[in-house]
């Protein structure tokens, strides 16, 4: 594909052509993104405190650490000409070039993925700024952890929540600290960002009692009560309402809602001798974190129930003779799933549709192997857009796009297996698996 490809061009173009042409062009960005890093590297090298000439005091004694532990000091100055020519601000230009000396001087499996175009500049870059106040060591343990995720096969909230767990697994006792400091930033406020008559208040607390806070809401807004007070309100304006009535009862005089029981339910992962864990829609804490929470909602005077379920055997899963997934399926199918399965999709809530991939009114299995979980849009794309999944094995998704590309998805997010940006030529493991793949999926 020519470079600066015109408009008229493009028009002309088959549906085909024009998602080559898109990936081509997405591959030469990234191909942009990644040199600019060793730019931003090249340019901390030179400017060095060492490599000023003798008399040239510019930034010299105020020179920093251009990233994290173990790299070198570059001169206070030298982010002002790169920013500018790259149309960025001096403090963005620190930013760009902290990342690039923390990637190639703290992060060596993502800097080799960087110099073989396999690793983006955005994922890498993160890694670099979550790992900043790390130790070299530490840095380099989530490196190597991460790095494969790095090539974007991982929506970008799912590679945050691996990379923020990695992060807390690497320095656990810096985890305990923050959490620490984070349990003393309670707040509970109006905002000053006030408009229309309209104003924002927001309360910040620890998850459970935010949950609880939610549930509570969710309870009063649903009540009787309250929809016969206010038939035509949305759910949004009874929320608020429940929020002011258990606020402030004489708020509202119409309603009586009483005493309201709440049940919080929490997922909580833990990884055997591991010091974090992950509580499931809010990322990882340390597993002292655990008992002091629970411990604190049992002795609390409110009626609290806290209950532990053990992990259901994912291997122990017979399949029904029922369209109907039973809970314990549902459970099962969420753990091998942890994510929606259509490719590089980031829910990762338990509100899904799971999907068959073989319809079960043509004879396909009410099973681990068979379901998927699929957000609304993303089963609706599935059933009317001429797009075809199977599972050859439980947790492996393989798609087929109306156009003949295809997907793999599994655990670690989502690979194109069909095929490499930038016209190159499929690897001999490649064209094995594809025609494997096809013949499976013309079966």
């Amino acid at each position: 594909m020519a470079i600066g490809c015109g408009q008229d061009e493009v028009v002309e173009m088959s549906p085909a052509a024009v998602l080559a042409f898109a990936e081509a062009e997405h591959a030469r960005r990234l191909d942009a993104e990644r040199n600019l890093l060793k730019a931003a590297y090249q340019w901390a090298v030179l400017h060095h405190p060492d490599r000023l000439p003798p008399g040239d005091k510019r930034g010299r004694e105020r020179a920093k650490r251009a990233g994290g532990a173990g790299t070198p000091l570059i001169t206070e100055y030298a982010a002002a000409a790169f920013g500018a020519r790259i149309q960025t601000s001096p403090f963005g230009a620190r930013k760009l070039i902290a990342d690039a000396v923390d990637i190639v001087l703290r992060l060596p499996r993502i800097q080799g993925l960087i110099d073989t175009g396999e690793a983006s500049s955005r994922h890498a870059r993160h890694v670099a700024e979550a790992t900043r106040e790390l130790s070299e060591s530490e840095a380099a343990w989530v490196d190597a952890e991460v790095a494969e995720s790095c090539d974007g096969r991982l929506a970008w909230a799912r590679f945050e929540a691996l990379v923020e767990g990695k992060v807390a697994a690497a320095a656990p006792e810096l985890a305990r600290l923050k959490e620490e400091a984070a349990a003393r930033e309670v707040f509970a406020r109006m905002s000053r960002v006030n408009k229309h008559g309209m104003a924002t208040y927001t309360v910040h607390g620890d998850v459970f009692t935010i949950a609880g806070i939610d549930a509570a809401v969710n309870a009063v807004a649903d009540s009787e009560e309250l929809k016969e007070a206010m038939p035509d309100a949305t759910l949004n304006e009874r929320r608020v309402a429940a929020i002011a009535l258990l606020a402030n009862p004489a708020a509202h005089v119409d309603p009586v809602v009483g005493p309201v029981k709440v049940k919080v339910k929490a997922y909580l992962h833990l990884y055997g001798d591991s010091p974090i864990a992950r509580l499931e829609g809010h990322g990882p804490v340390t597993t002292d974190w655990v008992p002091h929470q629970v411990s604190r909602l049992a002795g609390a005077r409110t009626s609290t129930n806290v209950r532990i379920t053990p992990v259901i055997d994912l291997n122990n899963q017979a399949p029904v003779d029922a369209y109907e997934i039973p809970d314990r399926m549902r459970e099962a199918v969420h753990l091998i799933h942890p994510g929606d399965v259509f490719p590089y999709a980031a829910n990762t809530s338990r509100r899904m549709d799971l999907d068959h991939a073989i319809p079960y009114s043509e004879d396909g299995q009410t099973a681990v192997g068979n379901l998927g979980p699929l957000t609304r849009t993303h089963h609706r794309i599935k059933t009317h857009a001429g797009w075809e999944v199977r599972q050859p094995f439980p947790g492996i998704v393989v798609w087929r796009d109306p156009y003949g590309a295809h997907y793999l998805v599994d655990a670690t997010g989502t690979r194109r297996v069909t095929g490499t940006p930038g016209g190159q030529c499929l690897t001999p493991a490649e064209l094995h698996f594809t025609q494997t793949l096809v013949n499976y999926l013309a079966a």
